[in-house]
């Protein structure tokens, strides 16, 4: 029996962050080894993307949720607690199985310096299939094609969207990244995708002919919306042929909409294949109930009022771009922004892109070595003609947006998950422990 408390196997696992990043699938499969690899027990559909996958991801297991198959989520990163990464049926795993499995995994991490996400993904397919999955919806962590979670053989492959992300990893070049996304793509395993980009879906289109695997592009679901608030979507669908009248999805944004065509037509490939059974009553109520039944939040979310405090996990020029067109639409204009990014993140053109909205700005740095500076935002908001107000760190941050916005402003919390988490634990009154991966 381990004699790991919650806190000890969580810190453990959070200090194997020090391993920093690596590539490749030899220590996951030393691990899932370990195992006796659990990844072989269960039905999967692996998802990745640039943006959108979480929530495309959540939106397929909700609707296998609904359909009454035993349904495990696998995402990334968590925002509060990490228990919010593994998933059956929307429950987060309980802390005795996370203590329980690190203390199995501990020696084998220790000798062969294992990664966080490649320990993370082992514990979480371990966990899956003792709970007896029937399917698990897997999200990439970062790229995909020498990603720990591109170990499983799914029965469709699902890539959202392709940008520019993670350069310094992926490649400055749309046709290197997308290269990096249809690494996911198996031997004759379909593979749906909402991707625009020419170069992108072209690098697609070639990686899943020459392993004959069906590709089928969103553009082939037809939607029509009838009527959008900051509650959610109502709208018309025909998918292959399937109609589905005033679908309500309770996601709110036209994009959350895209995502759907690709959750809708991945789930209507697996029908055609004979792999799923997919009752229109199981389709409403799991498009009509993600948030509940995965647990999914901080898209485009109102958390709090008087004042209307919003949390939207927008981390990259396209999301926050996508972030801010939504707000237009919702008429949510002369916001407090509470923003902070990574190092990593071209942040100038999410400035640039915030300024329509933004009448104030609060830059803050999260708990984390990867954030960037507050000076660096700073610059960079001051030179779009965006007043900073404060910076600082999340905490402080948080006072000065709420005693800006007064009692009925609204305040926008985005730019990162680090940033939204923190602010929601604190909220919450809950512990927040950083994490960089």
């Amino acid at each position: 029996m381990s004699t790991l408390s919650f806190d000890e196997a969580v810190g453990f696992l959070y200090g194997l962050q020090k391993s920093g990043m690596k590539f490749g699938l030899r220590n996951i499969r030393r691990l899932l080894r370990a195992f006796g690899n659990p990844e072989r027990s269960f039905r999967s559909i692996h998802i990745a993307g640039s943006n959108g996958k979480g929530s495309t991801a959540s939106m397929i297991a909700s609707v296998l949720s609904a359909a009454g198959y035993r349904t495990g989520l696998y995402t990334s990163p968590h925002l509060v607690s990490f228990r919010e990464r593994i998933r059956v049926n929307g429950r987060p795993i309980a802390p005795s199985d996370i203590v329980r499995l690190v203390g199995r995994l501990r020696g084998l991490v220790k000798r062969h310096n294992v990664t966080f996400f490649e320990t993370t993904t082992a514990l979480a397919f371990q966990y899956f299939r003792e709970q007896k999955a029937d399917f698990v919806v897997v999200e990439t962590g970062l790229g995909g094609r020498l990603d720990a979670t591109n170990v499983v053989l799914p029965e469709a492959v699902v890539i959202t969207t392709i940008s520019r992300e993670h350069t310094e990893i992926l490649g400055n070049l749309i046709r290197k990244i997308a290269y990096e996304k249809a690494g996911t793509i198996k031997r004759g395993i379909p593979c749906v995708t909402g991707v625009r980009s020419r170069t992108a879906l072209g690098v697609l289109r070639a990686t899943a002919r020459s392993r004959e695997a069906p590709l089928f592009h969103s553009s082939r679901v037809k939607m029509r919306v009838k009527r959008q608030s900051i509650r959610g979507t109502r709208m018309d669908v025909e998918v292959e042929g399937r109609s589905y009248k005033n679908l309500f999805l309770d996601l709110p944004g036209l994009h959350q909409t895209e995502n759907a065509r690709i959750a809708l037509l991945a789930l209507h490939v697996l029908r055609e294949k004979g792999i799923i059974r997919l009752p229109e009553k199981s389709v409403r109520e799991g498009i009509g109930q993600v948030r509940r039944r995965t647990g999914l939040r901080s898209r485009l979310s109102v958390i709090q009022s008087r004042p209307a405090i919003m949390t939207d996990v927008a981390h990259n020029p396209a999301g926050v771009r996508t972030l801010v067109a939504e707000l237009k639409r919702l008429r949510k204009k002369n916001v407090v922004l509470v923003f902070g990014v990574m190092k990593d993140k071209k942040y100038r053109p999410m400035i640039a892109a915030l300024r329509a909205v933004a009448s104030s700005v609060v830059v803050v740095q999260p708990k984390t070595e990867r954030a960037r500076d507050v000076a660096d935002l700073r610059r960079g908001f001051k030179a779009a003609r965006v007043p900073v107000v404060f910076s600082g760190s999340v905490r402080d941050g948080m006072t000065a947006a709420r005693r800006k916005a007064g009692a009925m402003g609204t305040v926008l919390v985005t730019g990162s998950h680090f940033v939204v988490g923190e602010a929601l634990a604190l909220l919450e009154g809950k512990k927040y422990l950083t994490i960089n991966q």
